[in-house]
């Protein structure tokens, strides 16, 4: 397998890392829709490369930073998507499609937060992957990366890792913002959460990519202390909905 050099490229409110080799190149995600242009870019007048040598861009779970761009990167390259093995869409049904409006929205806040300038981030709710995976198969047409199931963010999370340098890309798995570790939002399945960073820690990794934070050695008792103090709870937009509701409701009893 050829020596590859692994990339990291400012995406719109996240990292997006572009794997290049001497003969293809390798998106470790699908980045966010307004981030399209700027791969494309990249590879042609930085890289000095036709776009079609981008042959695949791994989609590891569907929320806007992260799949945003995978359709349109695909009618510009030509490069096909993979995901993981899952018979439903994550944004299934009337909730699916009320759960993709608030997670655009919560990306057009967090684009806020950070200072950006207004994009549009709409991308369709539902993915028609060309291939799919299973926690230990190879990103094909790539061998030396592999693919492992984390969830517990959601319920198909992705992370790859490069045998031969033993780094890993674990996307929203491990968040560090201002110098400080958090656990992302939503926890979809906390045990599957703290499993999924025993996963990664068992690795042992020289080298860490998150979406959000960069690039990091993090050591065996770094990930213990995330484990010990991973959210125990599921925490989603939909959870806190109800929960808020049920507190007023129990407000009103008490107040009636």
């Amino acid at each position: 397998m050829s020596l590859c050099e692994i990339i990291r490229l400012d995406g719109y409110i996240q990292s997006t890392y572009l794997v290049v080799y001497p003969d293809k190149l390798l998106l470790l995600d699908g980045c966010c829709r307004p981030d399209v242009p700027m791969v494309l870019n990249y590879i042609q007048e930085t890289l000095q490369r036709p776009v079609t040598d981008l042959k695949v861009v791994v989609v590891t779970h569907m929320h806007p930073d992260h799949a945003g761009g995978a359709n349109k990167l695909r009618r510009s390259t030509g490069c096909c998507i993979v995901s993981a093995n899952k018979p439903n869409q994550w944004y299934a049904g009337i909730g699916g499609q009320l759960m993709h409006l608030v997670d655009t929205s919560l990306a057009h806040y967090v684009a806020k937060r950070q200072g950006r300038l207004p994009k549009n981030l709409w991308y369709p709710a539902h993915l028609h992957p060309d291939i799919t995976v299973n926690d230990g198969d190879s990103v094909p047409e790539f061998d030396d990366w592999q693919v492992l199931e984390t969830p517990g963010h959601t319920d198909r999370d992705l992370s790859l890792f490069h045998r031969p340098s033993r780094q890993v890309y674990t996307a929203d798995l491990i968040i560090k913002l201002h110098h400080k570790f958090v656990a992302p939002f939503p926890i979809y399945d906390p045990k599957a959460y703290i499993s999924s960073l025993q996963k990664v820690k068992d690795l042992n990794p020289s080298n860490v990519m998150m979406a959000h934070g960069r690039e990091l050695v993090i050591d065996a008792a770094t990930f213990d202390m995330l484990i010990v103090e991973a959210p125990k709870h599921r925490r989603t937009v939909m959870d806190t909905i109800r929960h808020k509701l049920l507190w007023w409701r129990t407000k009103e009893s008490e107040m009636g």
